[in-house]
């Protein structure tokens, strides 16, 4: 595998893309320019989520990273695999044995040889660089955060019948164009066995990411993937600094539009002549 580079463009219109739990759920914002921001950590939890529906979250494609799971138990799972006995918070002292665990972890769990994880717990089973890093996404504009008065018509006991409605809050944004950049590094996919059909899986699931992701916060159609172009090097090493090949990408509001409300009222546009010779542009989405 070589190196790989790309840009990833969704949207929001009416949602909230990226609730901040410190901040009362409000979406992420760059207080200083008024973007809004969506963490990396969201963009792999929602890669995480659709692997885990389209493949069953059955090895090799298990989920590490998922919802109440004891990581123990997980890990028990490998030395149990080697015929070996944990010792508490230690690695087997033969290097082998050591790399026996990690590399079960990553054999078995899709999240583990993509995005790496730290499993030096209780039960040790060391620590994986992942070779998929992705930056946080940002709003190509800033965005404007709403607050919505919502109520609760029913009551969760027969004393409170005669309470007025339970008041709550809600907040989304008009519209929100987000751009992020990711990278794939070709030397930690061969330590961690990130390979060929993990990297389509990984294409497949940032262009799906958002069609199985809705909620209250979210709804049906309010997110979507709009653009995804992949540079693919020639090499290991690549061709070109990642920041070059992401600067290529440029992305605009087309003329007259002061108030962007949908992915059409920008211009995304790639400037070939900035991408040099050795690195092939795919447009995935």
């Amino acid at each position: 595998m070589n190196r790989y580079d790309f840009v990833l463009l969704f949207d929001a219109i009416d949602a909230n893309p990226n609730g901040d739990p410190d901040a009362g759920n409000l979406p992420r914002v760059d207080p200083e320019t008024g973007q809004g921001l969506v963490t990396d950590v969201c963009l792999k939890r929602k890669v995480r989520n659709y692997v885990t529906l389209v493949k069953d979250n059955k090895p090799p494609h298990r989920i590490y990273f998922t919802d109440g799971e004891v990581l123990n138990r997980l890990h028990e799972e490998a030395y149990t695999a080697i015929g070996e006995e944990p010792q508490k918070n230690k690695l087997p002292k033969e290097v082998e044995k050591a790399k026996a665990v990690t590399d079960f972890m990553c054999a078995n769990f899709f999240d583990i040889r993509t995005f790496g994880a730290v499993m030096s717990m209780e039960v040790n089973c060391g620590q994986v660089r992942g070779p998929v890093q992705m930056a946080f996404a940002r709003s190509v504009d800033p965005v404007v955060t709403l607050e919505h008065a919502i109520t609760r018509s029913s009551v969760t006991n027969e004393r409170d019948l005669e309470k007025e409605r339970t008041m709550g809050r809600k907040f989304t944004i008009p519209y929100g164009l987000y751009r992020a950049h990711g990278f794939i590094n070709p030397f930690l996919a061969k330590q961690t066995g990130f390979g060929d059909d993990d990297l389509e899986l990984l294409w497949d699931a940032l262009k799906g990411a958002f069609q199985f992701d809705q909620s209250a916060a979210r709804p049906a159609g309010s997110m979507a993937t709009r653009r995804l172009i992949v540079f693919e090097h020639d090499s290991q090493l690549g061709r070109a600094p990642s920041h070059q090949l992401f600067e290529a990408v440029q992305v605009s509001r087309k003329n007259g539009s002061q108030t962007p409300r949908t992915f059409d009222d920008y211009v995304v546009e790639i400037h070939a002549s900035a991408i040099p010779e050795g690195v092939r542009i795919h447009e995935m989405a």
